[in-house]
């Protein structure tokens, strides 16, 4: 990923209401040129607002977003240049054919001539559309529909990309190819991408924001997220003697996340070096003379932090 230096989205205290549902409550948030960044959050959460505000295609109640420098409310016509967009539901004319819907686009943005033909070009290659080129678009996959509309998001060759569930209803293998061609444009722009896919925001993102009822709730690099350790345990032994053991290491434990007494099964997160925690928790069972049947560091993961997130939800309603 290149240096990050430059903020090329910013988002300030966005704010946006239908009727009595607050979807963004003082929205905040820099996106550095180069990066990667997943946009996730439950249904409800506010991430497609926050991004059509960002295109322009819907004002918020307060706040300000800025794409390159230019006002996605007030500049519209600069943003729609350094931007492209793949929305959720990616309208399509079903009886044009490919070639015939990057031609209309490529028009819309004032391409003509030489330059239109060499951007179709490009974004076929990137793309990889030569197959249906000359095919009706209701006569396409669903994997190669998307590509039609990620094809014609890069028409313009923008800085940044905001890409709104590009694998939603993608069958496996096209999942893995909208991932490569994601990872691949990534090298040279800015992208944004909301998903609820956590696995695919984990293999594609280089940082991740977390939504919930409109407001940001988590935002950390995948790198430092996967550096977060927890402790795999599992001893044969009394809960006593379990957490006998689990205090002779008591320096090093921040939290036991998970614990099963009937078998003592554990999941504990480290404080600082897990790999000392897990030397210290094995030092005590052999102390002890307990079968250790697992006893193994693991990365922390998007999943776990996402459901915490949900189940501290649920439990505050």
């Amino acid at each position: 990923m290149p240096v990050q230096s430059k903020v090329v989205v910013q988002v300030k205290d966005l704010h946006k209401k239908y009727g009595d549902v607050h979807a963004l409550r003082g929205l905040s948030l820099d996106v550095y040129g180069g990066q990667i960044l997943g946009f996730l959050g439950p249904n409800g959460a506010g991430k497609t607002t926050a991004i059509k505000i960002l295109s322009g295609y819907l004002a918020a109640d307060s706040g300000s977003a800025s794409i390159c420098g230019f006002d996605s409310e007030m500049q519209g016509l600069e943003v729609k240049q350094v931007l492209g967009y793949l929305p959720e539901n990616n309208p399509l004319y079903s009886d044009m054919r490919v070639v015939d819907a990057l031609n209309f686009i490529g028009a819309a943005h004032k391409l003509g001539g030489a330059k239109l033909k060499d951007a179709i070009e490009r974004v076929v290659e990137q793309t990889q559309l030569h197959q249906v080129y000359w095919r009706p678009l209701g006569h396409c996959s669903k994997g190669f529909r998307q590509r039609v509309g990620l094809a014609q998001a890069l028409l313009n060759d923008p800085q940044v990309l905001l890409l709104d569930e590009p694998t939603n209803g993608l069958d496996p293998l096209q999942v893995v190819e909208m991932r490569k061609l994601i990872t691949s444009l990534g090298a040279e722009k800015t992208v944004i991408i909301t998903s609820h896919v956590l696995p695919e925001i984990e293999a594609v993102a280089d940082r991740v924001v977390v939504m919930n009822h409109g407001s940001k709730v988590m935002d950390t690099d995948i790198a430092s997220l996967a550096s977060e350790q927890l402790i795999t345990v599992e001893l044969h032994c009394s809960v006593d003697v379990f957490q006998s053991i689990c205090s002779q290491a008591e320096a090093h434990i921040e939290e036991i996340l998970v614990a099963n007494d009937s078998n003592c099964q554990a999941m504990i997160k480290a404080n600082g070096n897990a790999s000392e925690l897990v030397s210290r928790l094995a030092e005590a069972a052999v102390f002890r003379k307990v079968q250790v049947a697992n006893l193994s560091p693991q990365g922390h993961s998007l999943e776990h932090e996402f459901r915490k997130i949900c189940q501290n939800d649920g439990a505050q309603a």
